[in-house]
């Protein structure tokens, strides 16, 4: 291992097994074991070299267990989005991949973009997310099941799907207790799940997964939350062509409890069932209606949790 021009910008490629760490415009390297043990040497040297900003880019959860121990180690560490670090590799040409390859396109990826830190999550805010996200595996492994029993061929296959099915449906509510229980342990979030409940069409799994996955929910305009999410519709003009508009990237979970929201409200909110008939009225599609709603909706939602106001039919609190 090298330390000869070590660098402040580091990047961390996370694997099952392994962190490889990377310097921007050095050749200092160092590989660890992903695991507890591995993190207290991984520390040591990250603290010796005073970083600017640490990158790692999400990786189904792996990253979670060392971001949370840099984090705790007080050192300016930022979990990305994949996407992000590929188009970055794709546009600086670096179109090889290995882990250590990985590792020092994030640590240039963290002096050319420097993204913003974010708050530090607590204890409780981790369960929250880890919580949620086993619930909506849970939930993608019943629906399976479920379209599974009607392909099956015989009464034993059918039979042996039932019990795994009551045996989901008994997990599954069994993590709605844990959830609900977790949620009176913070003032903050009985508030905020108490405000997303008063909205027609909001129940309380779309209400606990946003809180759980959009706490920035209420602390940004309607333009940036909406972009954060993905519903919001990006240009794809040129010159004097104008192109459709279309909605990418954002958090897939968020906007999939929002898409499920939105879908109820446009049949029992008030506001947003008006707002929908209107853009059916105008011949608009039935997906650019509904993207519409929906981001319609995450603008209400937004404005009421930064004023912690419940829902109210007669007014559209959209100023942000």
């Amino acid at each position: 291992m090298s330390t000869k021009k070590a660098k402040s910008f580091i990047g961390i490629d996370v694997s099952k097994q392994l962190l490889e760490v990377a310097a921007h415009e050095s050749d200092y390297q160092l590989r660890c074991a992903n695991k507890t043990s591995g993190f207290a040497e991984l520390i040591g040297e990250l603290t010796r070299l005073r970083p600017v900003l640490i990158v790692l880019e999400a990786t189904g959860g792996l990253e979670i267990p060392v971001t949370a121990a840099l984090q705790a180690a007080g050192l300016p560490v930022v979990v990305i989005n994949p996407r992000q670090v590929r188009d970055f590799a794709k546009a600086t040409g670096q179109l090889a991949k290995t882990d250590r390859l990985d590792a020092r396109v994030l640590a240039h990826f963290a002096a050319a973009i420097k993204p913003p830190l974010r708050p530090i999550k607590s204890a409780n805010e981790l369960e929250l997310d880890a919580l949620v996200g086993r619930r909506g595996q849970l939930v993608e492994i019943l629906t399976a099941e479920k379209n599974r029993r009607g392909s099956a061929t015989t009464d034993t296959v059918r039979e042996e799907i039932d019990q795994h099915i009551d045996w989901l449906d008994q997990r599954i509510a069994a993590l709605d207790k844990q959830l609900k229980g977790l949620l009176k342990t913070s003032a903050v979030w009985q508030s905020n799940d108490a405000i997303l409940q008063s909205v027609p069409g909001i129940g309380p799994v779309v209400s606990v997964s946003m809180l759980a996955e959009l706490p920035e929910l209420g602390t940004l305009n309607r333009q940036r939350i909406s972009k954060l999410v993905g519903v919001a519709p990006l240009n794809r003009d040129s010159g004097p062509q104008r192109g459709s508009r279309h909605i990418y990237g954002g958090r897939k979970r968020v906007r999939s409890m929002l898409y499920m929201a939105t879908l109820s409200a446009t049949r029992f909110n008030p506001v947003i069932k008006a707002f929908y008939q209107r853009l059916l009225a105008k011949h608009k599609p039935f997906k650019v209606a509904l993207t519409a709603c929906m981001r319609k909706l995450l603008a209400i939602i937004n404005v009421m949790i930064r004023d912690q106001t419940h829902w109210k039919t007669e007014v559209e609190p959209l100023s942000a």
